[in-house]
């Protein structure tokens, strides 16, 4: 049999990925255009981390940093996105995800990790810093879309105050490890095991983030019913202090997935107007009203006067024009 090379669907980064088949085997070929860095050594470095806590995570085989490439292990095609959307007990798959998440937080976070190229990677803490850089995304991308960049940026400076409030709040320490993109569709069935993808944005940060982005996936929809039996679930198993602070647990997860849900927004946003990929753009009103559903709290009254003010339902509920 020939070998052959395949190119396989991207995602939102500035990679590409390319199937070899040789024989009955296969592997991934990732090149990375831009972001070599985060994309090719901080993947790495972190997938290696996790691998050595019995966390399955592609191996890679080689690599050719300076030609921005690496060859790694091929999960195949099967995400629990397609899973979770072909099984009717849905729980029963989500139950198996948080299991996993469950074994990823007993893990020792470490700030410095093995450097594949050489040196150490810096895993750094979910900081203020960070929050901020992502929620911007949303007043520099998604607004100047329908406002004017003087009414962008007057409600940006409001918001602003009132999310460094609401992170300051945070009950919670930046204490685990936080994989930053946990949810289906980076979540492969690979024969009965589940191997993570997507690894290189990883930090330390609060425990309930990767938790909503679990049940707040802005490509499932899924019913206020599940996401409350998955929130049930992790609780149930969780570490006790989280469950005898689950109010306090319950509020960091909405604020968190306030912010998640305005990053998402912005970077939607960004990949349509910046990079020319319009196929995010269907999934930003679900965002809003997972955004919607997290603010009911009234530590959150200000927030959501200011977008209730400034950006009517109906231009959430729109799918932006290409």
């Amino acid at each position: 049999m020939e070998s052959k090379i395949l190119q396989i669907a991207g995602d939102a980064s500035f990679r590409k990925f390319y199937r070899i088949i040789l024989k009955k085997k296969s592997k991934i070929i990732v090149i990375a255009e831009k972001e070599k860095y985060k994309n090719l050594i901080a993947y790495s470095s972190i997938n290696k981390f996790l691998k050595k806590n019995r966390i399955y995570t592609p191996e890679l085989y080689t690599h050719n940093f300076s030609k921005g490439l690496i060859v790694i292990e091929d999960f195949g095609n099967t995400s629990f996105y397609k899973e979770i959307n072909k099984k009717k007990n849905k729980l029963l798959v989500y139950k198996r995800l948080v299991d996993l998440l469950l074994k990823i937080q007993k893990i020792k976070p470490k700030s410095k990790i093995p450097n594949i190229a050489g040196g150490h990677h810096l895993v750094e803490k979910y900081s203020n810093k960070y929050l901020f850089q992502e929620s911007d995304l949303f007043f520099d991308w998604y607004l100047p879309l329908f406002l004017s960049k003087k009414r962008a940026l007057n409600i940006k400076i409001k918001s602003k105050k009132i999310l460094q409030k609401l992170y300051n709040n945070l009950n919670f320490p930046n204490s685990c490890f936080v994989h930053r993109d946990y949810h289906a569709q980076n979540l492969m069935k690979v024969g009965k095991k589940i191997g993570i993808i997507d690894s290189q944005d990883a930090l330390i940060g609060n425990p309930t983030y990767d938790l909503l982005s679990l049940i707040d996936d802005v490509r499932i929809k899924t019913s206020t019913k599940l996401k409350s039996q998955i929130y049930k679930y992790f609780l149930k198993k969780t570490l006790k202090i989280y469950r005898d602070n689950s109010n306090k647990f319950l509020e960091d997860l909405n604020t968190l997935s306030v912010q998640r849900s305005l990053k998402i927004i912005g970077i939607f946003s960004r990949l349509f107007k910046r990079d020319k990929k319009n196929r995010y753009l269907k999934f930003i009103p679900y965002t809003w009203q997972l955004l919607e559903s997290r603010m009911k709290g009234e530590i959150f009254l200000e927030l959501k006067k200011i977008l209730d003010i400034n950006i009517p339902k109906k231009i959430r509920r729109k799918i932006i024009k290409k």
